[in-house]
């Protein structure tokens, strides 16, 4: 992966709107020094870049790892596991993020 806009954008295309019904949350990422989030709403998802005032469940990682993760060479568990993927907020959503988006 070349750049993390070019993973999110990666990200944003694999997204199953019927594994989103009734959801309404705001996911952010930060990874290295860099902050994106996405807003999952009515079966739609809006990627947007920068920190969101209130994200439901917020995802910290290095560059290495998100690449990882989206490239599919480990899944979100595993980095959580092993201290290379940790949260902030409901722990709980993120483990649905493997639902909402086919990585």
């Amino acid at each position: 992966m070349s750049n993390i806009a070019e993973a999110f954008a990666k990200i944003e295309s694999r997204f199953d709107a019927s594994a989103a019904a009734g959801l309404d949350v705001v996911f952010q990422f930060s990874v290295d020094d860099d902050a994106h989030h996405l807003i999952v709403k009515d079966g739609s998802c809006k990627l947007e870049q920068g920190e969101h005032s209130d994200p439901t469940v917020t995802l910290i990682m290095d560059g290495d790892t998100f690449a990882e993760v989206v490239a599919g060479e480990i899944n979100g568990m595993q980095a959580f596991m092993t201290g290379r993927l940790r949260t902030e907020g409901d722990m709980m959503l993120a483990t649905r993020l493997s639902d909402l988006f086919s990585l």
